[in-house]
């Protein structure tokens, strides 16, 4: 994190604009269980909208749907979620973080009404759950735009592949579908939410032996994580972004992660030194 204000997180924007790196806002938090609160998280989300407008920053925004009210009423978040996103310019995606397992369900029904009315809705999606393959193919007639991800929750063997290899292999699988779809014109935007140099590499070479233009190909990556290896991809003609998280809710949400999955302390520290 930059620091626990959208003002900070403006900054690093800005910086990272300079390198030629897009950035994606996200403001902390999730599980909100009182409607005055996710109203205020809807509200913060349509100034930091207007504020990126303003400032004329190649930045976008994802939000939780728990954070904009799931657990209280999905009607209740998807009027927030459908502020949010009529707030936003069409040339630019709305994401749609995907949360733990008991969320999938709902947070696919609620961004595919969501895409049903704003075609520049996007999904994040999880290789490591073997439903994914099928989420994916569900997905493709309503041309998507979808940010993959390896997933960071704890989850059972019964719906996610425990072993790491399994999971890169399902990952480059669906990104290479995902790269498909796109060239064929029936996924809006593929961005791939990795830090794994190795398999970054991996998909870009095929990529280019499939002809998958550069400018294409987009890689998400969290805000101080393998920095050399997000302005390399911006030099090199690939689209580069970062997440730039910010909040005072920080703290819980960083114990909280590292409770229900102590690889991802593994994980940081090996990425922060890496950079």
């Amino acid at each position: 994190m930059p620091g626990e204000s959208l003002e900070a997180a403006v900054e690093a924007a800005r910086g990272l604009g300079q390198k030629n790196i897009a950035s994606v806002f996200t403001n902390l938090g999730e599980n909100v269980k009182d409607g005055a609160e996710a109203l205020q998280v809807t509200q913060h989300y349509l100034d930091v909208l207007r504020r990126i407008h303003e400032s004329d920053l190649s930045t976008e925004v994802s939000v939780k749907l728990t954070q904009l009210g799931l657990d209280l009423s999905p009607d209740f978040c998807f009027e927030n979620l459908d502020r949010i996103i009529a707030e936003e310019n069409k040339n630019a995606v709305v994401w749609v973080d995907m949360e733990a397992s008991p969320y999938v369900d709902a947070t696919l029904d609620l961004y595919k009404r969501a895409l049903a009315k704003y075609p520049n809705a996007g999904i994040c999606l999880q290789a490591y759950l073997y439903r994914t393959q099928k989420d994916v193919e569900d997905l493709l007639p309503m041309r998507p735009s979808i940010r993959l991800v390896k997933g960071a929750y704890k989850e059972p063997p019964g719906i996610a592949y425990p072993k790491k290899q399994d999971v890169d292999e399902n990952y480059f699988s669906l990104a290479a579908a995902m790269m498909d779809a796109q060239a064929a014109g029936r996924c809006l935007r593929a961005a791939f939410g990795t830090h794994d140099v190795k398999l970054i590499r991996r998909l870009a070479q095929h990529a280019a032996r499939n002809g998958f233009p550069k400018h294409d190909f987009e890689v998400q990556m969290l805000y101080g994580i393998q920095r050399e290896e997000q302005e390399r991809l911006a030099r090199d003609g690939y689209r580069s972004a970062v997440l730039v998280a910010y909040g005072t809710y920080w703290y819980p949400w960083f114990v909280r992660r590292l409770a229900e999955r102590p690889a991802n302390l593994w994980f940081m520290a090996r990425n922060l030194f890496a950079s």
